[in-house]
């Protein structure tokens, strides 16, 4: 996997963005939740998988899915096809690579729009939850602030 320079794009593939965060994981983690918290959002759940996996006994790099969302961003999309509730609330994935390096992954809504045929009605609303995702990113992986 590439990493995003300064200014860089985030990099996107089969829906997912990556951005590699300056911060290591459990502090990545934390900026997420603050965040999320500090645009009015919910934090529906956080699902340690690294946690469940040393209860079985196996080993595993930090890897966390925080759930979070809102009725006002979620619904209309589900207005639009009840099947786009499979992928909602949102999810962003904290994870550490085999280098130790920390790692911001979210499904990008444009391409969850596509998957279940929005189409030009679901345009708006997408749009702005991909700014609102994208924003969050960037304060959470970079020095710039956390929200």
């Amino acid at each position: 996997m590439a990493e995003n320079g300064p200014g860089a794009q985030p990099m996107a593939e089969n829906g997912l963005i990556h951005r590699r965060s300056r911060y290591g994981a459990g502090e990545t983690m934390t900026r997420l939740q603050d965040a999320v918290k500090t645009k009015g959002l919910t934090v529906f759940a956080a699902i340690d998988h690294a946690a469940g996996a040393a209860a079985a006994g196996l080993p595993m790099r930090p890897t966390v899915v925080l759930i979070f969302g809102n009725a006002r961003g979620g619904t209309p999309l589900m207005q639009l096809n009840q099947t786009i509730g499979i992928d909602l609330p949102l999810k962003a994935l904290v994870w550490e690579d085999a280098n130790g390096a920390a790692w911001l992954s979210y499904n990008d809504p444009r391409w969850l729009a596509a998957r279940h045929g929005l189409g030009a009605e679901g345009k708006a609303p997408t749009d702005t939850i991909a700014a609102l995702l994208d924003g969050l990113a960037e304060s959470v992986t970079s020095s710039a602030g956390s929200g």
